[in-house]
């Protein structure tokens, strides 16, 4: 699926403060970790106060990984997020009882018990999951929880008829050379701009941001040579 702006989410904020800074720089998305598996946790309390400090038109994402029905529930009406992003073992039925739409997550890599090709695995999962409004490429194994900053081979990540986005040890060094590879429709970054587990750096943020923004300039420019 070729866009014409790679559209940007910064996943793991903790802070309302990190949030708005995120959204003066320019991006699409926030995510708001809410399963206990992660480090980047927060409680339904402060990913409401988070999610209140976006303004319209800035997206906030919730993810889960195999958490209870009845807590994602909770969470949906306590945080009330545009859409739901599954990282587990979920099954199609488990991610649309919520009535938001949703993304699924794919682990790329190879891992204990892992024989599938990842090509495979994302294809099969793809078909799985017709209802999902996007998947998310991640760098970690199935299985793993996310946001480990783990790369995986960006030339495998073409082939998608939905929106794909595209996570996984992402930084400003490296996220324009992953935009002309995959040609991805969103990008999706957690450890790549922190200065700390959960505490967003604003330089690094910004400079994501803008190797991003000169990736799609550079797109552009080939499109119409």
């Amino acid at each position: 699926m070729t866009v014409a702006r790679t559209r940007i989410k910064f996943c793991g904020i903790t802070r309302a403060d990190d949030a708005r800074e995120a959204v003066d720089l320019g991006v699409d998305a926030v995510g708001l970790v809410l399963t206990r598996r992660s480090r980047r946790c927060v409680d339904l309390d402060t990913a409401r106060r988070i999610r209140r400090a976006l303004p319209p038109f800035v997206a906030a994402i919730a993810l889960f990984m195999d958490d209870e029905v009845a807590f994602i529930a909770e969470a949906v009406a306590t945080v009330a997020p545009d859409a739901l992003q599954f990282h587990g073992g979920e099954a199609a039925a488990d991610c649309v009882r919520y009535g938001r739409p949703y993304l699924k997550a794919i682990g790329m890599a190879a891992g204990p018990g892992v024989a599938e090709p990842a090509d495979s695995r994302w294809r099969g999962l793809v078909a799985a999951h017709p209802a999902a409004a996007g998947f998310v490429l991640d760098g970690h194994a199935p299985g793993a929880p996310g946001g480990s900053g783990q790369r995986f081979d960006w030339s495998g990540a073409r082939g998608f008829d939905r929106p794909l986005i595209l996570a996984g040890g992402l930084t400003a060094g490296n996220v324009g050379d992953a935009v002309r590879a995959a040609h991805p429709y969103a990008v999706d970054v957690a450890s790549g701009i922190e200065a700390s587990a959960g505490i967003k750096d604003p330089d690094k943020m910004r400079r994501f941001i803008a190797a991003v923004r000169a990736a799609d300039e550079d797109e552009r420019v080939g499109s119409a040579s």
